[in-house]
């Protein structure tokens, strides 16, 4: 991967677990704290890193249980992984960020927000689980409700996130690719499973803090995601304080599917805040 344009990964220790992360600081101001999807990594923001960090210094960072990150069985649910954003903000020196948090990471960050507002000065989210009751299409529903955890640890991880992969309507780039099936090898894709199997505890404690979170919210919404449907950005948009919802013509993947398009609405939210 061409490094002037794509993330170059390092490796730190926050609140105790190592997590691998990239940072550009061509530009100091402001800083977009980026948050990694799944089944992918940080790495699945390589096709926006180029126009993002012409206006603003980059930290990404693959989530504890995700990528390359180590895991720790404690900080597998949204809340938890949101108290693990406040301490990355802390420790990392990233100020006061704009999160952008896709997938996963939309709950952690929105968790963040209602317990941590003063360290935060913008979410871009969406493609992530939030409605109650749950509006999931397949194969995540199953990932999350499917009561057998020992069926998943059976299966060759290769072939979920191949499958997932081979979805993208833009495709993936090998090498990429390779990062993805080294990330979830093993045992490590059954674990992260274990993230999303909070959401039918933790989405409702959501959703009461929703309306008292004064951050202001981006929900990008994709028209043909069938992962991840609209309903979740409609559940946040009609229930958050400050927020606007931007429906794109993308699948699920839409930071990688539609990159000039996914860059563009995150630089508009940040200058919307800043003007």
């Amino acid at each position: 991967m061409n490094n002037t344009t794509s993330p170059e990964v390092r490796f730190r220790t926050v609140d105790g677990v190592r997590i691998r992360y990239a940072e550009s600081r061509a530009v100091q101001e402001p800083t977009i704290l980026l948050t990694s999807p799944w089944p992918e990594s940080l790495y699945a923001f390589a096709p926006v890193w180029g126009a993002l960090s012409r206006h603003a210094r980059l930290f990404a960072v693959d989530l504890p249980g995700f990528g390359a990150s180590e895991r720790r069985d404690d900080l597998l649910s949204p809340r938890a992984m949101g108290e693990f954003l406040a301490q990355l903000i802390v420790q990392a020196d990233l100020g006061t960020p704009h999160i952008v948090a896709p997938d996963v990471g939309t709950a952690a960050a929105l968790f963040a927000a209602a317990d941590h507002p003063e360290l935060i000065a913008s979410l871009v989210v969406g493609a992530g689980g939030t409605a109650v009751p749950l509006e999931l299409g397949e194969p995540l529903a199953s990932w999350v409700i499917d009561p057998d955890l020992d069926k998943y640890r059976r299966m060759d991880p290769r072939a979920i996130v191949n499958a997932a992969m081979d979805s993208h309507a833009a495709g993936v780039p090998d090498d990429i690719r390779a990062d993805y099936l080294a990330s979830y090898d093993g045992d490590r894709f059954a674990e992260s499973m274990r993230y999303v199997r909070r959401y039918p505890e933790e989405l409702p404690v959501l959703a009461e803090l929703l309306p008292g979170i004064g951050t202001p919210v981006t929900v990008i919404a994709s028209s043909d995601d069938h992962v991840v449907p609209l309903a979740n950005a409609e559940f946040l948009d009609a229930r958050l304080p400050i927020s606007r919802m931007v429906v794109i013509e993308s699948g699920h993947f839409a930071w990688e599917e539609t990159p000039e398009q996914y860059a563009g609405i995150i630089l508009d939210s940040i200058a919307r805040t800043r003007s």
